[in-house]
């Protein structure tokens, strides 16, 4: 599993996902800096990231589903602090 240095925000995410989906790669990547001026956009950071993961979670779900899945875990830190979450999910078996 690789990530960077996440803050308090990212690495809470970070640690959700690991604990609900038990992945063979993630990588957690705050891009707030990216959208400076954008909507949502926090000065201390932590308000747009990028999430690749790969489950067995996902297997035989499509990518709507597997999306759904994310954005149920995370729903709580998406309505309060998360403005933005870019997502790409695959499962094992997709290598196929």
């Amino acid at each position: 599993m690789s990530n960077q240095t996440l803050g308090t925000i990212g690495t809470a995410l970070h640690n959700k996902l690991v604990k609900a989906f038990a992945p063979d790669h993630i990588r957690l990547s705050d891009e707030s800096h990216k959208h400076i001026g954008h909507a949502g956009h926090r000065p201390d950071g932590e308000s747009h990231f990028h999430l690749e993961m790969e489950s067995a979670a996902f297997s035989g779900k499509s990518r709507v589903e597997r999306q759904r899945m994310v954005y149920s875990l995370l729903a709580e830190e998406l309505k309060e602090r998360v403005h933005a979450l870019s997502l790409r999910l695959s499962a094992p078996d997709d290598r196929k």
